[in-house]
């Protein structure tokens, strides 16, 4: 009999139609089916150490530390799409099959970053401030998305989807990927990492939506950040090492950029004293877009997750599977 554990919290209703698909499967809950998907509450991973000792297969985030106290592992199955810190050599044997949650997340974030990009654009964090100080004053002249000239690096499902509202707001997207060369009918021009220089100082607007691998950390440096058009804002929700802080509020402060919208930061959390925070054109939010707070999030991973469980209890090939190189879902 297989045996799996599960780390994130799961409704008895959710419970059933998962035990439905692995019927002669034996499932431990590590949180109590009372558990609100949106509680910061962790299991007690003592009370559970002979239950992990044995798990085949394992749904959730699992703590790093535990692997190597889980020799029957299988199959891990994550409730998120980056999996690099699964990837380094030594914590997963390669004989257990990693699957992540890629697909899970794109409305969440490419809503989040609709409204960030936005908000910078009729300056509501400048007003936002005006109310702070009591303060009716008028902050000046704004901007549309219509017309203005997008740059997308990272055209995966959150890219993607970021890139289909923007053309639906009227916006010219240039997308920028590392393989496939379809042109999909949301973009108006592609090319590949190679050609970033070039394409940054004809951009409004720089969303990110990458992986952290070595080739994409520093990506946007202090040379690349001048060379954006100015004026420009910049939107960051895959890894905060993509882009360098220090750098980048140099550029803000400067005026050189018109904001930023970041939802990941280098160092997170960012330090209370981060000169980050005090600047007005800059956005932050705490690595929340992507979490349970939409709960069409947290639906579609368990859809994903009892997918992949069907394929794996019929012995098909897992479809999420990780590419170990780059910590996300291989490419389809």
């Amino acid at each position: 009999m297989k045996k799996v554990v599960v780390y994130i919290p799961v409704e008895p209703e959710n419970r059933e139609r998962i035990q439905a698909i692995a019927k002669d499967y034996e499932f431990t809950y590590l949180l109590p089916p009372e558990t609100d998907i949106m509680s910061p509450a962790k299991p007690d991973f003592r009370a559970f150490a002979e239950e992990l000792r044995e798990a085949d297969i394992s749904f959730g985030v699992q703590p790093i530390n535990l692997i190597k106290k889980m020799p029957k592992l299988s199959w891990v199955h994550l409730s998120m799409s980056g999996a690099d810190a699964y990837c380094v050599p030594g914590v997963l044997p390669e004989t257990t099959a990693l699957t992540c949650s890629t697909g899970a997340f794109g409305q969440a974030i490419s809503e989040h970053m609709l409204a960030c990009t936005l908000a910078l654009y009729k300056k509501l964090p400048l007003y936002r401030d005006n109310m702070a100080e009591g303060l009716w004053k008028d902050r000046g002249t704004v901007r549309s998305p219509e017309g203005a000239r997008v740059l997308v690096i990272g055209l995966g499902d959150i890219g993607g989807r970021y890139a289909k509202l923007m053309k639906l707001l009227g916006a010219h997207v240039t997308g920028v990927r590392r393989s496939g060369f379809g042109l999909p009918d949301y973009i108006d021009e592609l090319y590949h990492s190679e050609s970033i220089d070039t394409l940054l100082p004809k951009a409004d607007i720089v969303a990110m939506a990458l992986p952290n691998t070595p080739s994409t950390a520093g990506m946007i440096d202090k040379r690349r950040l001048a060379l954006m058009k100015p004026g420009a804002i910049i939107l960051n929700v895959g890894r905060g090492n993509a882009i360098d802080t220090d750098a980048l509020c140099d550029a803000l402060e400067s005026g050189h950029l018109g904001g930023c919208a970041l939802d990941v930061t280098d160092p997170e959390p960012l330090p209370k004293d981060h000169r980050l925070w005090k600047i007005p054109t800059a956005l932050i939010t705490p690595h929340i877009s992507g979490f349970f707070h939409l709960r069409r999030t947290y639906d579609n991973i368990i859809d994903i997750f009892c997918a992949e469980l069907e394929r794996y209890v019929s012995g098909r090939p897992l479809q999420n599977t990780v590419d170990r190189k780059s910590g996300y879902r291989k490419t389809i």
